[in-house]
């Protein structure tokens, strides 16, 4: 039975002023019809039943992310009471996993990717499935092949072809992680053919996914084992509060992947996209003629290659207004150019600093 973990915890200051702490970007509909996390959910269709589907998410967004998914179990919807990246939330995870299954394998998935279509998503999750039963030493990464030489995402370089039984996805035995290049090595690794971006999703055993945490961060699993041992019992909040403050939060990819022997890629044959920025949305979502991408309402004049969102009823109106991002929310609104929109960040440490909370 394959179970899913969808990661929930992040706050999205690229998004702001629309991502904030009470609604971040995995609740916000950015492409389509539904918020991003609500997708992602519906993209595992009856692959996965609902009482298998975890989502690990901070402590203030439980509540509403349990109205947004009435369908789970309310106890499949946790928060951690720290942020300590994503080696511990996976950690947490698959000790939930294991203690409902001990034969369990994992689907571990962020929650503000935009993937189509849902049935060969659903295809390429139960072919790594097949691969990790018939090896459960395997732990499966998901590459999408590179359509340009991308700075912000990791690198994955795959080595030999692994046979499948399916042939549903190519696999092959990795030969190393790349942490985010410069364009010129981006350049480089898209010429040669052989590297992926790496997508974030995964595929194992919860138990292999813990002995491999065990191996490689003994000291992070010590307080992962004590919460581990306290699900089921009235203990289990304080014990999660209490040990997972202590916890050195780390990446998965460097407490893992990185020294794994086992890994596997599986090329990903679905079509692809991690939203991580305002610029982000002409690819999810259709420009009109004059090239401007709009959630909203706007009224464009001579304006070209604008990213546009407004809230509600709001009209966002330009003239001459080319390759800027224009975002409107109920009490703050952000104008930036389009080549300068990774310095939102800067924005949001800036309010944190003045501690302008009712913006953040």
């Amino acid at each position: 039975m394959i179970n899913a973990v969808i990661m929930a915890g992040g706050s999205g200051t690229r998004f702001w002023p629309a991502s904030r702490s009470e609604t971040p970007k995995q609740l916000l509909r950015l492409a389509g019809d539904t918020g991003m996390l609500q997708a992602t959910v519906n993209r595992l269709g009856n692959l996965v039943p609902n009482a298998q589907v975890f989502i690990l998410t901070n402590q203030k967004l439980v509540a509403a992310i349990s109205e947004l998914l009435p369908d789970l179990p309310e106890t499949n919807i946790v928060g951690e009471p720290y942020k300590r990246d994503t080696a511990p939330c996976i950690g947490l995870a698959a000790s939930l996993v294991y203690a409902s299954d001990p034969n369990a394998v994992m689907a571990v998935m962020p929650s503000d990717h935009v993937i189509t279509p849902e049935a060969t998503f659903q295809g390429a999750i139960q072919a790594a499935a097949n691969l990790v039963q018939d090896d459960p030493r395997r732990i499966i990464t998901f590459g999408i092949p590179p359509t340009y030489p991308a700075e912000s995402f990791g690198y994955i370089q795959r080595a030999n072809a692994i046979e499948t039984s399916d042939d549903f996805c190519d696999a092959y035995s990795v030969e190393q992680f790349k942490e985010k290049p410069s364009v010129d090595l981006a350049q480089q690794y898209l010429d040669a053919g052989s590297y992926y971006w790496n997508s974030g999703i995964f595929v194992w055993k919860a138990s292999t996914i813990l002995e491999a945490l065990r191996q490689f961060q003994p000291e992070m699993m010590v307080h992962i084992d004590k919460i581990g041992a306290a699900i089921g019992d009235s203990s289990f909040q304080s014990v999660l509060t209490t040990e997972f403050e202590k916890i050195q939060g780390t990446s998965i990819d460097f407490a893992v992947m990185e020294h794994y022997e086992h890994v596997v890629v599986m090329e990903a044959i679905f079509q692809w996209d991690d939203v991580g920025s305002w610029q982000s949305l002409s690819r999810t979502n259709e420009p009109d003629d004059s090239g401007n991408t709009v959630l909203g309402k706007h009224l464009s004049i001579e304006s070209t290659g604008n990213i546009i969102s407004a809230e509600g009823d709001h009209l966002i109106a330009t003239i001459g207004v080319n390759d800027k991002v224009i975002v409107h929310t109920n009490n703050a609104t952000l104008v930036a150019d389009k080549n300068q929109e990774e310095r939102v960040r800067e924005i949001v440490k800036q309010l944190e600093g003045l501690k302008w909370d009712e913006y953040l």
